[in-house]
Parts: C-alpha cells; structure tokens; sequence
C-alpha cells in the first residue's frame, strides 16, 4: 500500500474506534482477547461483531511499508512461509502451481473464461496467477500490486497495474480475484467496493480467506490468525453480508473442480515444503482435500456477482 493508503486507513479507523462497530453490518462489537504478535513483538486486541461475526484487529499495525518490504516477500517477515521472490523466479518449481491451476479451475467452471475474458488479479503478489492465466487460459490477465515486489514483477514481463493504472479501468473486468487478500485489509468495505467498482455488470469475484467459523470459540490460538498482517478475520455470513453492502450478488458454489489443488498448496505451504516433490504426487488430494475441505469450511465462502 501506498503511504497516502496508509494515512487514509488511520484516518477511517480512528473514526471508527469511537463506537467500536463492526467494520461490515455496523453492529456491536466485543473484544475476544489480545495475541501478541511474533515478529512486531507487540499485542493486538481482537474483537468480534456480536451480530455478524466478523472480528478483527483493533489497533492494526498500518505502517504498510515496513510490514510489507522485501523481508516480507522474501519469507524473512511477518509470514515465514511465504517466498514470493522464489515463485517468481521459479515458476517450475514452486508447489504455488497447485494453487494458480487450481484457481483457474474452479474460475472456470463459475463462468467462461476465453482468450477475450479480462481478468484482474487484485494484489498479485508475484504475478504468479496472472502469469499461469496468461499461459494456460491465454486471456487478457493482469495484476494490481503495490508491495515492493511489483517493480520485480514488472521487470520479469508480467503486466502490473499501479494505482493510477487502476483507475482507468473502472468497469472494464469480466473476473477479478484476490488470493489470501481479504484479510490484509483494514475496511473491507472500502476494497470490496474498489473490486466492485473494477467488474463489469455480471462479472465474476472470487476469493480465497480463511474461515473463521471453525475456530469461533478459539480464535486466538488459530495458527492462521498472524495478528500483524491478519487483521479482519470472516466467516461466510459475514463476507455475504459484506459482498451485498458493495453491490454484489452473492452465491454459494460450494466445492467445485480445482479446490483440491488449492487445498494441496495449503497443506504444503503448512507443512514448510517449498518446491514440488514426491510427497504430493503421492498424496490423494481429491480425498483429503474433500475431509480437510469440510472439516476447515475452505470453500465455504460465497463468491460475487456484480450486480
């Protein structure tokens, strides 16, 4: 994010810590408990709207440009299993493939997706997405990063738009994504409203957060909740709630055709592999995706339709 993005966020939040609402449905909220975090070394109070669920950091750490610096792409930052630079210099290797074909999968089976279709990676990241798109679907794919990556990412040949680039373009997508975005920001609202804003009448939303709803009665020891850079934390409810307050038209598609290699990355990504080995060629990940799928609610979630 942009440091005028960051002045932006402590004005709104400042504004809202008065009544403490719900940054969704405006209900009442309650504080859950504080976590401390592991790489700020400081406490986050988490509270929860007592109406929708939603909970969320009330005190965020929003100085965005020491949270997200290459420390932080590199896997040396406030999320250690991530290596952002690795996937963008190791598309072949990287078991973030899983997670690309997967996401064009189940895109593809929620709408159809040609080479004319125009698709937007909202917070790319490395591109990875926009890249594996680029190839496999050969559409008009894209991505929106502001992190200290996307001047590497440009510089490897993947189209990243900037803020201003952005701007342009209102109206103008058939799909936007946003991969593990969601719970990085401070107003859903605000970046729902933007993705809503970006998408043409009927164009496709889809998602990917955790889910709270499993871990509603012990939120703070969820490994998940990494309190530095997770600061809004969903469940379905309440991101319906949320994609209606934005203009979207919410559907609930369950689980379809590629969550089973977006559950495969997860599980990698967890158990601290980062290249692509005989452990998941041997895995039976349309099984154990169908077990971990449930018991997690992983694709639980509704996806938008802009309306």
């Amino acid at each position: 994010m942009s440091q005028s993005s960051s002045e932006f966020a402590a004005h709104r939040l400042s504004g809202m810590k008065a009544g403490m609402k719900c940054r969704i449905c405006d209900g009442a909220t309650a504080v859950i408990g504080e976590k401390r975090g592991s790489f700020a070394r400081r406490d986050f109070t988490l509270r929860r709207c007592v109406e929708c669920r939603f909970a969320f950091v009330d005190n965020p750490w929003l100085d965005f440009a020491k949270i997200y610096d290459d420390d932080y792409y590199r896997g040396r930052g406030a999320d250690p299993l991530v290596d952002y630079h690795f996937e963008l210099t190791s598309p072949a290797r990287t078991i973030r493939r899983y997670e690309w074909a997967g996401v064009v999968d189940v895109v593809r089976r929620l709408t159809a997706v040609d080479e004319r279709t125009r698709w937007l990676d909202f917070g790319c990241g490395n591109g990875g997405l926009v890249r594996h798109a680029r190839e496999v679907v050969k559409c008009d794919a894209v991505g929106f990063e502001e992190g200290t990556i996307a001047s590497d990412v440009r510089a490897s040949g993947i189209p990243v738009l900037d803020a201003d680039a952005l701007a342009s373009r209102t109206g103008s997508f058939d799909v936007v994504t946003a991969i593990e975005v969601l719970e990085h920001v401070v107003d859903p609202l605000e970046t729902l409203a933007k993705v809503r804003s970006l998408l043409r009448p009927g164009g496709l939303f889809f998602y990917t957060t955790g889910n709270a709803r499993p871990f509603r009665d012990r939120l703070l020891e969820w490994s998940y909740f990494v309190p530095e850079i997770h600061i809004s934390l969903y469940e379905p409810e309440s991101m319906e709630r949320a994609l209606i307050r934005t203009g979207f038209q919410p559907q609930f598609p369950g689980r379809v055709r590629g969550w089973d290699k977006i559950i495969a990355f997860k599980v990698l990504k967890n158990l601290r592999a980062k290249t692509l080995g005989p452990l998941d060629r041997i895995v039976p990940w349309r099984l154990a995706s169908a077990v971990l799928g449930r018991r997690f609610g992983i694709y639980d979630f509704p996806v938008g339709w802009a309306s």
